[in-house]
């Protein structure tokens, strides 16, 4: 058995696949999230084939600054 050192406090959204959403989808999900918060589970019931830890990326993708910094080509670190 191989073992790495690795933080999983992070989950690193670079590893994460693009995820396209239409814009009904993406109206329901900015919608459902000003009414119920972070409660993915609830926010993908109402939309059909979609799964809450998707919805949850997403989100992250389109709104966590961590992500946007990222993104946009910044090398900050914060070690």
């Amino acid at each position: 058995m191989s073992t790495t050192a690795t933080t999983t406090s992070e989950v690193s959204s670079n590893e994460w696949k693009v995820i396209h959403m239409s814009e009904q989808e993406e109206d329901l999900i900015r919608r459902m999230y000003k009414l119920v918060g972070d409660k993915w589970n609830l926010i993908a019931g109402r939309i059909p084939g979609r799964k809450a830890e998707e919805i949850e990326r997403f989100w992250i993708m389109r709104h966590g600054d961590a992500f946007s910094v990222k993104r946009n080509g910044s090398k900050t670190q914060d070690s």
